[in-house]
Order: structure tokens, then sequence, then C-alpha cells
């Protein structure tokens, strides 16, 4: 019976099932990681700051992206509250390039990888 309902919740499970609080801490930690990829080219001079000054938004927007993808795809593999943060973290530091490989599979999923 358990084992019932365990999986009746998990098919009940869609993107608004979750609280706002759950949102705020997947977006928080990945743009997290995404300033301090930011922050680390900038460092290292890969960007001037006036570069940087307008790529900020767009990074740190790809960053909070790719930590909600990378939250669903944990929640749907029922990995741990945990690891899942540190899944999202790192995804955040990723940017787009956590993006990439997801974009490759999906094509490969639909059928459109044909070249």
């Amino acid at each position: 019976m358990n084992e019932e309902i365990r999986h009746a919740a998990e098919a009940a499970k869609s993107p608004l099932s979750y609280d706002l609080i759950t949102y705020a801490w997947v977006v928080l930690l990945s743009m997290w990681g995404g300033t301090v990829r930011f922050v680390r080219k900038v460092r290292d001079g890969a960007m001037s700051l006036k570069q940087a000054s307008f790529t900020f938004i767009g990074e740190v927007t790809t960053s909070a992206f790719a930590g909600v993808i990378t939250f669903y795809i944990c929640e749907v593999s029922a990995i741990t509250p945990l690891m899942t943060a540190v899944f999202v973290g790192i995804a955040g530091h990723m940017g787009g390039r956590a993006l990439e490989p997801l974009e490759a599979l999906y094509k490969r999923w639909i059928g459109s990888d044909k070249q």
C-alpha cells in the first residue's frame, strides 16, 4: 500500500507542485554558481569590465535556467536533496555548457539529429 501511495505522489508531481522556497533555493544556488564562474572570467582577464557589465545578466539567467533543468532531472531520478544541491550549483557554474549535452540528448530523443 505504501508503494502505491509513493508511486501516486511521484506521478502527481509537476513544475507547479513545488513551493516557492524550493524554486528560490534552486535559482539562487545556480545563480551563485554562475556568478562565481563570471567573476573568475573577469578576474582571469577573459573579458573586460565593460564587456562584463553587458553580459552579467545573460550569464546568470542562463545559469538559473540550467540549475532549474538540473533540479527537474534530479527529481525525476530520485536523487537526494543534498546531491541535487551539488548538481544544481555545478550546473549553474557551467551555465550554457550544462545545457549542450541535454540538447544533444533531446535531439536524439525526438529524432531530429539527422544531418
